[in-house]
C-alpha cells in the first residue's frame, strides 16, 4: 500500500501537472517529490501520469486511481479532525469561497456575527468567480461555497440562503419602475467576464442584440467601480438589492419589470454531502437567513448564473 504522503504528492501533482510546481506547493525538492511518485506507481503497479506529454497529463489507470487517492486523503483529513473535537482542542478552520457580488455586502454584515457565534472555529474568506469556486469545493480547496444558484452536483449539497431582487442603477431615467425596454438605448455597464451578475444581466436585458452600439466601452472588475461610471457618464447597470447605496444616490434606483416579472437572483451556500464540519456550517447558513430574508417582492424571474 502507498503511503498517505505518496497520496499528497500524487494529488497535488494532478492539479499542477508540472513536478517543479508540484514540489514547491509540498515544501519538497523535485527530486524528491518525483522519486516518490514512482515509487507509489511501483507499489500499485501501473503508471499514473504520463511524463513524456508537456505538461503532464494523467494516464488512464491515474484517472480511474485519483478519485480513490483524494477520497483517502479526506477520510484521513476527517479521522484527524474527530481526534480534535473528542480531545477538546481543536480549532476548526472553515474556508469559505465567495462571488465578489455578494462579498461587497455580506462579509461586513456577518464576519462580527460569525465571530461571537463561532468562537472555536478560524473563518477565512476567498472571493472567487463562480467557476473557479466550483472547481476548489471539488478540489477539497474550500469548506463552503456562497454563490448564485441553482447549482446541482450528486457529491454537493446545495441550501438556499435567500433570493433577492436586482436592480437597475441608472441617473437617466426617471420613475422608480422601469421596464426592459426602456434600457434598450442606455450604454450597459458591465462586470469582468466570468461573474455570474454580468450573464444574468447579459441574458435579461438581451445585450446580444446591442453588442456593438457603443464605440466605447469599460468592463469593471467591481458594483462600486460600475456605479460610478453611471453617476458620471450615464448609462446603466444591474446591482442586487442587499448593496448599500448612500442616501443621496438612491433615487438612482429603479425596478426593473419584463412581462409583469421582476429579476431577481438566488443566493445558495454549496458544500460537500460528506463533511465533519457540517455542525459549523449549519451555522454559518443560520447567521445568513438571519442577516438576509428572501425579498418579499412577487412575481421573481429566477437568472441562470451560467
Amino acid at each position: 500500500m502507498i503511503t498517505l504522503q505518496q497520496m499528497q504528492y500524487i494529488s497535488v501533482l494532478a492539479e499542477e501537472l508540472h513536478f517543479l510546481k508540484a514540489s514547491e506547493r509540498c515544501f519538497v525538492s523535485q527530486p524528491t517529490l518525483s522519486m516518490q511518485v514512482k515509487k507509489a506507481e511501483e507499489t500499485l503497479g501501473g503508471i499514473i501520469f504520463d511524463r513524456s506529454s508537456i505538461p503532464l497529463k494523467l494516464t488512464s489507470f491515474g484517472k480511474q486511481m485519483l478519485p480513490v487517492v483524494r477520497d483517502v486523503l479526506e477520510e484521513n483529513e476527517k479521522l484527524t479532525e474527530l481526534m480534535g473535537r473528542i480531545k477538546g482542542n481543536l480549532i476548526e478552520e472553515i474556508k469559505i469561497g465567495i462571488i465578489p457580488t455578494v462579498a461587497v455586502y455580506m462579509i461586513p454584515s456577518i464576519f462580527l456575527l460569525l465571530k461571537d457565534s463561532l468562537t472555536q472555529a478560524k473563518i477565512t474568506f476567498e472571493e472567487m468567480k463562480s467557476e473557479e469556486l466550483i472547481v476548489a469545493l471539488e478540489n477539497h480547496k474550500i469548506d463552503l461555497g456562497i454563490m448564485a444558484g441553482p447549482y446541482v452536483d450528486v457529491k454537493i449539497e446545495s441550501i438556499q440562503l435567500f433570493r433577492e431582487q436586482i436592480l437597475v442603477y441608472c441617473r437617466e431615467l426617471t420613475g422608480d419602475n422601469l421596464r426592459l425596454e426602456q434600457l434598450q438605448d442606455l450604454k450597459p455597464w458591465l462586470l469582468n467576464n466570468g461573474n455570474c451578475l454580468r450573464n444574468q444581466m447579459w441574458n435579461f436585458c438581451e445585450l446580444k442584440n446591442s453588442r456593438d452600439t457603443f464605440d466605447w466601452d469599460y468592463h469593471g472588475g467591481n458594483i462600486d467601480l460600475l456605479m460610478k461610471m453611471v453617476e458620471q457618464n450615464g448609462g446603466y447597470t444591474l446591482i442586487p438589492e442587499n448593496i448599500e447605496i448612500p442616501a443621496d444616490k438612491r433615487a438612482f434606483l429603479k425596478t426593473l419589470e419584463n412581462k409583469n416579472s421582476f429579476p431577481a437572483r438566488e443566493i445558495v451556500a454549496l458544500f460537500p454531502r460528506r463533511t465533519m464540519k457540517k455542525s459549523t456550517i449549519n451555522e454559518i447558513i443560520r447567521v445568513v437567513k438571519s442577516k438576509f430574508p428572501t425579498s418579499d417582492k412577487g412575481n421573481l424571474t429566477i437568472l441562470d448564473w451560467k
